[in-house]
Formats: structure tokens, C-alpha cells, sequence
């Protein structure tokens, strides 16, 4: 991509998300990215801080304590593909959704992107979780009120440790036009591949 910077940043579309599925042996993978058209907003705040251990009368070192994000999601409808996959929403023989207490919900990891001045920014959240949207609505009255729904997300590390990704102002054409394709999944620096090749050339 040509290094032009993005000013500033408005807007939230192209909502998807991925279901996860974990082998019995542990192994994460991600499903084909699944539309979630009319995305109203997201808010998604850090959790966990940094802790600080004293010794010798001084703050000796500062822990990592990186959590992930809560946050809501909200939508003009939450598609019934979402309520199925994720929320294990169950469709009777007459294409009724039925809602079972003994159902665990899934993950999914979610992606979306922020207009630019220049150039979209997408994002990806790997690990997250929703809980069931609330039930709500209000009568007319002179004018109609469309009604949103909201997802609230928790989304949280995984066992390797990362938690999203975005494209930058330097991210390549391939990586950015396949974002919804696949889920993205971190490639190594051009200096940790040296150092491997190295490695195991002096191994």
C-alpha cells in the first residue's frame, strides 16, 4: 500500500465473524468470516492494568496484566445466522428459534473496520464470547423509532497470548483485500525469520 497516513477515523461497517472450533487436542481454528450487516456502533474497553511490584523501596517491576476488551456491539437486527452459530439458538422442524438453557454459546473471533480519511482501518478480535441480547422495544408515537440490538462481547487472549489485530498504513494489498476471507493470523518479522533461519543453520 502507498504510506499515506489516515488523519482520522469515523464510521463502523463490515461487521463479521468467525466461529472458533477447538480439536480435542487443543488446536484453535477459525471458520469462513460471516456478515453482520447494520452495525450501529462498538465500544470495546481495555480490561485488566498493569500491576506494580515493589522491592527495595521502589516500583522494582511493572506486570502485564492485558485481559482483552468488554464491550457491546450494537445492530439494527443480530442476524439469525449469529443467533444459530454463536448463541446456539436451536431452528425447530417449522424454522422457529428456540432458545435452550443447555446450550453453551461459541466463540468467535470478530472483525470489522473503521472508515478513514484515506483508506479503511480493519480490525480483528480473536477470542470473544456474547451474552444473549436483552428483549426490548417501545409503541409508536408521532414518529416511528427504529429499535437496536446490542451485543455485549468479552473478548479475551488466546493460549498464544494475542488478543486482535489492525491493518496499518504500511499493511500489504494482500493481507488487506483478504481480511474477510480468512481470519488473519500474525506472520513472523522479516528479523524473526532471519533469526530462525540462523538458528537452524547453526544447529
Amino acid at each position: 500500500m502507498a504510506n499515506k497516513k489516515n488523519k482520522v477515523k469515523f464510521n463502523i461497517c463490515n461487521v463479521h465473524y468467525a466461529p472458533i472450533t477447538v480439536a480435542e487436542e487443543g488446536t484453535v481454528s477459525f471458520g469462513t468470516p460471516v456478515p453482520m450487516p447494520g452495525a450501529v456502533s462498538i465500544s470495546m474497553d481495555p480490561t485488566g492494568e498493569p500491576e506494580s511490584f515493589y522491592a527495595d523501596g521502589i516500583e522494582y517491576y511493572v506486570i502485564n496484566n492485558n485481559q482483552g476488551y468488554d464491550g457491546d456491539l450494537e445492530l439494527a437486527m443480530i442476524p439469525e445466522s449469529f443467533r444459530t452459530d454463536i448463541l446456539k439458538e436451536e431452528q425447530d422442524a417449522n424454522k422457529v428459534l428456540v432458545e435452550n438453557a443447555n446450550s453453551e454459546t461459541g466463540s468467535f473471533a470478530l472483525l470489522f473496520e473503521f472508515d478513514g480519511d484515506i483508506r479503511k482501518i480493519r480490525h480483528v478480535l480473536y477470542n470473544c464470547s456474547a451474552s444473549r441480547p436483552t428483549i426490548e422495544s417501545k409503541t409508536n408515537e408521532e414518529d416511528k423509532e427504529v429499535q437496536t440490538e446490542t451485543l455485549t462481547i468479552k473478548a479475551r487472549p488466546m493460549a498464544d497470548g494475542y488478543v486482535k489485530a489492525k491493518t496499518g498504513d504500511s499493511t500489504t494489498e494482500t493481507v488487506y483485500n483478504n481480511w474477510y476471507k480468512s481470519v488473519y493470523l500474525p506472520a513472523a518479522s522479516t528479523a524473526e525469520q532471519q533469526s530462525a533461519k540462523s538458528t537452524k543453520s547453526v544447529s
